[in-house]
């Protein structure tokens, strides 16, 4: 079975093709262009580099959040007119989960954390043994505080990825068991988006294209301040 996987959750887009545990094709771009610029050229792109059409690939794959309310939507969006087209299934895949299967052959603690802004993050623990991953938390936003406080009693090797990792640098540089991921895998990327969508069909945990959503831990900015805004005018 063959998996076309996007993401672009945050400042980077990536594209991935895997089959049976393995990517065989793959690209990825963190240039100042908007997602709908640069997806489905790279999507045209990975696909020629595989010497696949669309028609060849049996379930599609997203990032569907937390992330950028934007650029969740656009990838949302793009996989829904592609797996529509060829009338194949969805599998929705949590951000933070894909950026813990990047460190799958790594026995450690990875902590996943995406900048959410004002000092709070996307966030989600998950342990690695044997190359078995066993989500610790559910995705939470959260302020850095907190989740350092949650570290700080983890014992083993913690590796700390996703685009909210340099947050964590002070925190890194105190302790000896704790590591900001290397820039090859610290961002999201849609490889992890395979890997993890690739159980998640094994399992039949597929939508249609019509129940493809976005997961959002909080209302976009524009929507927190109409409410605040309403709030304020009730009082």
């Amino acid at each position: 079975m063959k998996i076309l996987a996007l993401d672009c959750s945050a400042g980077p887009a990536s594209v991935a093709v895997i089959e049976e545990g393995k990517i065989i094709a793959s690209s990825y771009v963190n240039v100042k262009l908007t997602h709908s610029q640069t997806l489905l050229p790279m999507v045209e792109s990975t696909l020629r580099s595989a010497m696949l059409g669309i028609s060849d690939i049996d379930a599609f794959a997203i990032n569907n959040g937390p992330g950028s309310f934007t650029g969740i939507r656009i990838g949302i969006s793009a996989v829904k007119g592609l797996a529509a087209a060829e009338d194949k299934p969805c599998i929705e895949v949590s951000t933070l989960m894909s950026v813990a299967c990047g460190f799958k052959n790594t026995d450690c603690t990875v902590c996943a954390v995406m900048d959410a802004r004002c000092n709070q993050v996307y966030n989600a623990l998950f342990r690695i043994e044997n190359g078995a991953i066993t989500r610790l938390c559910d995705d939470r936003a959260v302020m850095t505080d907190e989740v350092i406080k949650e570290l700080e009693v983890i014992s083993g090797r913690i590796i700390i990825a996703g685009d909210g990792a340099g947050l964590f640098e002070d925190y890194a540089k105190e302790n000896s068991n704790a590591f900001i991921a290397a820039e090859p895998q610290r961002y999201q990327n849609a490889c992890g988006v395979a890997i993890a969508a690739e159980e998640k069909l094994s399992k039949g945990e597929t939508v249609s294209a019509d129940g493809l959503l976005p997961f959002y831990l909080r209302l976009p900015q524009a929507e927190r301040e109409l409410k605040a805004k309403s709030l304020k005018k009730g009082e």
